[in-house]
């Protein structure tokens, strides 16, 4: 099978948060589950670089556009590096490839007679670069950022969505999977069956952005810019081949619950206009708070590389997994990043893999014999269950199931002590079948954990000298081989210093 899913590519106004981190981190996951089970996949994020916002942090600075764009987007090129992210390709808005395709594709719509000439005079939000109509907002406010919107009003090319708003009701009510969660589809069915308004396509007077193919003197709306991302990356991410053959439409979309409804309305009508196939998924997740506010870019003590250089990106990635009921809400803490990482990183794990490692090495010589036994819980019935959580989007859902199997390897230890059974030569059989039960226990965890910890792993699988086969199908019972060098494990969380108490409190 084929598997394509996207970020959704970040503003690049701030240095990246832990909540983009999220995202990011949750995609990937799901990208190396597939290839777990033989899937052909391609995974993709980047950074619009053409927002207003970014336009005025680069003024701002006194910097041009571009050399803002080329200093910022180091970091966020950082980003999935550091979470252990396996990308296959990294999108900037300012790719020449990325420009050329949006001009095409906005060509095609304006081809379609989609496209009109018309005066827009609206509430715009530059925060989350969208116009509002007076009853969306808040006390005169953006309901999503809280901020008073700017009044707007120019000569703009507009986008017929109201042409398509019976034939997206019509889908929608054949694919009640295209959206998901449930609630978030039920949001989007109801927003189109509320009745579609025609967008502004462009802007007017403004410098920074891609010029319509059309009409020069004006840009590209910024969400008709990005959203194209999608499928622009395909035409040129690996030079000399056209990928949309191969990875469209079998593409899924992560993203933020608050931009829905471009993903879901916006997105596939232009869609629709252009001449392709839907997405197969678009799944809005929730947002990590900050006690009861959406984590900004702009608190230091969120920024993710911060953080990763901290804990290590395996500990973040577990945390934003593990932590947050993925795809809802979350509330975040460095606090609880610290528990996560002591009490079922450092001991639930690290600490199994440690004293499996240093009885083997210290009761057989650091000779694993292969010699199976009834195990500690039932790997097949596992694999199975994390299958159909993945299935689902439920990427919390299995990593529970992961841990209570982790859980029952460091049960099966006290339960078995093999302490006692190595005191008596004639109980050694026994303590050959409960090492081999440990570490072939071990080998199943390890396998269903690689989407989760990539780095860590490998670590695993090497300290017990086995195959670093990742196939799904060695979520199984009886996988562990025979093995000779087994040495005391080093720590594979060590101890981390805590935060002073004031960034603690703060986060």
């Amino acid at each position: 099978m084929r598997f394509y899913l996207t970020t959704p590519i970040y503003y690049v106004n701030a240095e990246p948060s832990i909540g983009n981190a999220y995202t990011t981190v949750a995609a990937d996951i799901v990208v190396r589950h597939r290839r777990q089970r033989g899937d052909e996949t391609f995974f993709l994020t980047g950074v619009d670089e053409h927002s207003t916002r970014v336009y005025r942090v680069a003024q701002e600075q006194g910097l041009d556009p571009y050399e803002y764009l080329d200093q910022i987007a180091v970091r966020w090129r950082e980003l999935p590096e550091r979470l252990n992210a396996s990308i296959d390709f990294f999108i900037r808005t300012s790719d020449e490839g990325h420009k050329a395709f949006v001009r095409e594709f906005l060509q095609r719509i304006y081809d379609n007679g989609d496209i009109y000439e018309g005066l827009y005079a609206g509430f715009y939000c530059v925060r989350c670069e969208a116009f509002y109509a007076a009853e969306d907002l808040i006390e005169g406010k953006c309901p999503i950022h809280g901020i008073d919107p700017e009044w707007i009003e120019e000569k703009n090319y507009f986008f017929r969505l109201s042409a398509y708003q019976e034939r997206l009701l019509k889908i929608y009510d054949e694919r009640p999977d295209l959206v998901r969660p449930a609630n978030r589809y039920n949001e989007a069915r109801a927003f189109i069956a509320g009745g579609l308004s025609d967008f502004s396509i462009s802007r007017a007077g403004q410098p920074w952005g891609i010029p319509l193919p059309w009409d020069e003197s004006q840009v590209a709306y910024v969400w008709a810019d990005a959203l194209v991302n999608y499928l622009s990356a395909l035409t040129y991410a690996r030079p000399g081949e056209d990928l949309r053959e191969t990875f469209w439409p079998v593409v899924h979309h992560f993203v933020g619950k608050d931009i829905l409804r471009f993903h879901a309305v916006y997105w596939p009508a232009m869609l629709l206009s252009a001449g392709y196939e839907l997405p197969q998924t678009v799944l809005a997740h929730g947002w990590l708070l900050l006690g009861e506010e959406k984590i900004s870019k702009t608190n230091p003590l969120v920024q993710a590389l911060n953080l990763t250089e901290r804990y290590g990106g395996d500990a973040i990635r577990f945390w934003c997994a593990r932590a947050i009921p993925f795809p809802q809400d979350g509330s975040a803490s460095l606090e609880s990043i610290g528990e996560r990482y002591d009490r079922e990183l450092a001991n639930d794990l690290g600490n199994l893999v440690s004293r499996t490692t240093a009885m083997i090495a210290r009761y057989r010589g650091g000779v694993l014999a292969r010699a199976p036994g009834e195990g500690a819980f039932d790997a097949g019935a596992l694999r199975e269950t994390i299958v159909g959580q993945f299935d689902r989007y439920d990427i919390t859902g299995a990593l529970e199931s992961i841990w209570h199997a982790v859980r029952a390897l460091n049960q099966y230890v006290e339960t078995n002590a093999p302490w006692n059974l190595a005191k008596d030569e004639a109980r050694a059989a026994d303590l050959d079948r409960v090492l081999y039960d440990l570490v072939d226990g071990l080998v199943a965890v390890s396998v269903a954990l690689a989407p989760y910890l990539p780095d860590t792993v490998p670590r695993i699988l090497d300290a017990v000298r086995q195959s670093e086969d990742l196939s799904l199908d060695r979520i199984a019972a009886g996988v562990a081989e025979a093995a000779a060098g087994i040495e005391p494990a080093a720590p594979l969380f060590p101890r981390v210093e805590e935060p002073p108490e004031d960034a603690a409190a703060t986060a």
